[in-house]
């Protein structure tokens, strides 16, 4: 496909409320169409932003599809995603229609690194049972058998994943007393795996058995949805526990309500879910499940972090380069 000229000053349509200081700042940089109500777009709303822009910010509520792309105008060239999951973005339909993506790595870690490790803690210990009833109060006081969790420390974390974030979390939790095991596609260095005191599987099923929780850093790919199945569950086993910042299509959803239910393992902490923001109800009602509405990049620093990375991303593209984060390799 030709490649066109970029425009100096491109329209740039974003499909939430970035924080202030970015939509600013994008606004003195860009022709920029906000959206003024920060409300979730459908289908139609994600169709008639693309119309007429040369540069779609969306995050990862937008599902951006073939069917979305092929509708798009010719003069869109850059999808500069705000968030580093690009799993709700087909990029060969995008790679098709030459359109560049961009995503927000490394911005990120340690901030989900903080919230994949408050949930190793908050899940055993029962910190949200806990809250809930002193607000309650029904709490008698303290007494021996009362609100019993379970130690961390000398448990066997299974760390899903170990990129950065994985690496972070692995940080966090030796310092916790946790031993740190991990499958990851490609083993990490020999050095990496020293400083960590990691130990690697080749085979994810193996470790699985070996562990006492999991904590999934993997991205959501084909290849990678409903990689945690009824069979995976019950290696993790009734004494397991797992935790999930990553992308909720991780897990099947239905095995894991009825490993949750049934004891089959002995709880879970979640960030993320399948159809966000819906939550199955039955998780809603569960005890020893900790429920976040997906905190993991939650945080002042981060979220602005994100939005600078955007505007670098454009300013680069606009300026002839190739984006310092485009997803894609090459121009089409």
């Amino acid at each position: 496909m030709a490649q066109t000229a970029r425009p100096s000053r491109p329209r740039v349509a974003v499909t939430r409320t970035l924080p202030e200081a970015i939509e600013a700042r994008m606004a003195e940089l860009f022709d920029l169409a906000p959206n003024a109500d920060d409300r979730p777009m459908d289908r139609a709303a994600l169709a008639a932003a693309m119309a007429d822009v040369d540069v779609f910010v969306p995050t990862v509520t937008d599902r951006i599809d073939a069917e979305l792309l092929a509708a798009a105008p010719a003069r869109l060239r850059l999808i500069a995603n705000y968030g580093t999951g690009v799993g709700h973005i087909d990029l060969k339909a995008a790679r098709d229609r030459g359109i560049a993506v961009t995503n927000t790595p490394g911005v990120l870690t340690e901030d989900t690194a903080d919230m994949a490790m408050a949930l190793i803690l908050a899940a055993p210990r029962r910190l949200i049972e806990g809250d809930k009833l002193v607000r309650s109060g029904e709490w008698t006081g303290w007494r021996p058998t009362g609100m019993r969790g379970h130690r961390i420390g000398g448990k066997k974390l299974g760390i899903l994943g170990m990129g950065r974030i994985g690496q972070a979390v692995a940080q966090r939790a030796r310092a916790f007393g946790l031993q740190i095991h991990y499958h990851n596609r490609h083993r990490i260095p020999e050095v990496a795996e020293a400083q960590l005191g990691a130990i690697f599987h080749a085979d994810l099923d193996a470790m699985l058995d070996a562990v006492d929780i999991l904590t999934i850093h993997t991205p959501h790919t084909a290849s990678t949805a409903g990689l945690v199945d009824a069979q995976r569950l019950d290696l993790l086993g009734p004494t397991g526990w797992l935790i999930n910042t990553a992308r909720g299509e991780i897990i099947d959803p239905e095995a894991l309500v009825a490993a949750l239910t049934e004891g089959r393992i002995a709880g879970a902490g979640l960030d993320v879910y399948v159809n966000e923001p819906a939550v199955d109800p039955r998780l809603i009602a569960l005890d020893n499940v900790v429920l976040l509405p997906h905190l993991g990049s939650a945080t002042f620093e981060g979220r602005e972090a994100m939005g600078r990375k955007v505007i670098a991303n454009i300013r680069s593209w606009v300026d002839g380069h190739r984006p310092p984060d485009q997803v894609l390799d090459g121009w089409l």
